[in-house]
C-alpha cells in the first residue's frame, strides 16, 4: 500500500470503527506512549536489557502502532505525508550530499 492509501485507511477506521479522532494533543500523548513501547522492545531485543519473565516482544507490531498514530496525526492536521516525505528526501539530499563521503 502507498502512504496515501494508508492515510485513507486509518482515517476510515477512525471515523467508522473508532467513532472519531482524539484531539491532536491526546494523539501526541498516544504517540509518545507508543514510541516508549517501541523503545522498550528494541532495548530488550537489541540492547543490554533482557525481557522480563512473561514479557512478549513484537517489534513489527510496535513499529506499526507508531506508524498508525503518525498517520492519524497527519490526517487530522491536513498533512499529505507522501508530499512531506518527498520534500524531506529533497532537503536531506541537498543538505547532506557531501556529508557522508
Amino acid at each position: 500500500m502507498t502512504i496515501e492509501e494508508a492515510q485513507r485507511m486509518v482515517d476510515a477506521w477512525i471515523r467508522d470503527t473508532g467513532k472519531g479522532y482524539f484531539s491532536e494533543l491526546t494523539n501526541l500523548a498516544v504517540l509518545t506512549e507508543e514510541v516508549g513501547e517501541l523503545a522498550r522492545c528494541i532495548s530488550r531485543i537489541h540492547g543490554d536489557q533482557k525481557p522480563k519473565p512473561g514479557e512478549t516482544l513484537n517489534l513489527p507490531e510496535e513499529l506499526a502502532d507508531v506508524l498508525w498514530i503518525v498517520l492519524a496525526l497527519a490526517n487530522q492536521t491536513g498533512v499529505d505525508l507522501t508530499q512531506a516525505l518527498r520534500q524531506s528526501f529533497e532537503k536531506k539530499s541537498r543538505r547532506d550530499k557531501n556529508r557522508f563521503q
